[in-house]
């Protein structure tokens, strides 16, 4: 075999492995995809209300399952997911589940830099773009906080204790433009340096038992807030 031949048969190897990475399944459309079929139709007066966002949302089920019991709570959170991820995912793990509410939190993962480098006009223009495509559904929003953390312990250096304050207030900034009841996690569970208190958080990031349970009342008032007439 010439050198040639090889450099070849790398190069086609190389591009065949480069489809296979282009067909994955990026934004996890299929992580939930039996779960939705399974689901029930919403009740004409169901208050069903969809929880879409991260490990941080997923993690209700784990710390604090309790908080999900006997209600109209589906929880839609994939650990690591960056908002592009969830605009693509929204019709089928949002909008088709015909939700009066959706509790969007979302945009930590965008600024740890989990799917590429991300700044926040670019968070909220996908932000955007899921409060849209909800209200043109006649679903409401509530507008969560980004939770503080001083630093990500899987990819350090990227500023958070600074960037999540800004991206906070760009958020409150679109709630009261929009109308849309913002839900304030940071200001309750944020040490004196915006990083996460150590009592709420098991590694500075993710919400432990104590965190979700701080989480608990203010996420009920703002969905009473929105069910209000």
């Amino acid at each position: 075999m010439t050198h040639r031949h090889l450099a070849l048969i790398i190069l086609i190897v190389s591009i065949l492995n480069s489809s296979e990475i282009q067909a994955q399944d990026w934004a996890a459309l299929d992580h939930f995809a039996q779960a939705n079929k399974a689901l029930s139709p919403a009740d004409k007066d169901e208050n069903r209300v969809v929880f879409m966002g991260n490990s941080i949302t997923i993690g209700w089920l784990e710390h604090y399952p309790e908080f999900f019991e006997n209600k109209p709570y589906i929880n839609r959170g994939i650990g690591g997911q960056t908002t592009p991820q969830m605009l693509i995912r929204f019709r089928q793990d949002v909008v088709a589940l015909n939700p009066k509410i959706v509790v969007l939190l979302a945009g930590t993962n965008d600024i740890a830099g989990n799917t590429g480098p991300s700044t926040l006009e670019m968070i909220m223009d996908n932000i955007k773009c899921m409060v849209e495509i909800a209200m043109s559904n006649n679903i409401k929003v509530v507008l969560a906080s980004v939770l503080p953390a001083a630093d990500f312990p899987w990819n350090p250096s990227c500023d958070p204790h600074l960037k999540i304050p800004r991206l906070n207030r760009m958020l409150k900034d679109y709630s009261v433009k929009q109308n849309l009841v913002y839900l304030d996690y940071f200001s309750a569970m944020k040490d004196d340096k915006n990083g996460m208190k150590k009592e709420l958080a098991y590694d500075g990031v993710h919400p432990n038992v104590k965190g979700y349970q701080t989480m608990a009342p203010l996420t009920e008032v703002a969905i009473k807030k929105v069910l209000q007439p």
